[in-house]
């Protein structure tokens, strides 16, 4: 496999720095890579390569770890009902939350809460890579 130049390895973390940073502030928005590849004057394909080279993951995984962690410090430090934490964070539907918030974190969101009040400190938070 060819080596890339450091031009192209520095541009591809900037990528990636800059859209990890626009995922922080709109997470809760309906985030789709192309409307971010046209705001940011980049390509579909460069912001793949950038999260996979850089991130070592893809966008939607990104977009889905920073979901669910601002969903545990919702369901952890507020009494929004599952619905509004669920539209907080950018699910329309609160059974596709549920079942993400099932697969990240190993519990229903209602049983996560339930859990934190218990012991009353929120798990350790998932990285937001």
């Amino acid at each position: 496999m060819p080596t890339q130049r450091a031009s192209t390895i520095r541009y591809r973390q900037q990528l990636y720095v800059e859209v990890c940073e626009l995922v922080e502030v709109e997470y809760g928005d309906d985030l789709q890579l192309d409307g971010i590849a046209s705001r940011i004057a980049s390509s579909r394909r460069q912001l793949q390569r950038a999260f996979a080279e850089i991130g070592g993951t893809t966008f939607r995984e990104h977009l889905s770890q920073v979901r669910m962690l601002r969903a545990a410090e919702l369901l952890s430090s507020t009494s929004l009902t599952i619905r509004e934490v669920s539209h907080r964070v950018g699910y329309r539907q609160p059974a596709q939350f549920a079942k993400a918030f099932r697969r990240h974190r190993g519990s229903a969101p209602s049983e996560y809460r339930a859990k934190v009040s218990q012991v009353g400190v929120p798990e350790p938070a998932l990285q937001a890579a």
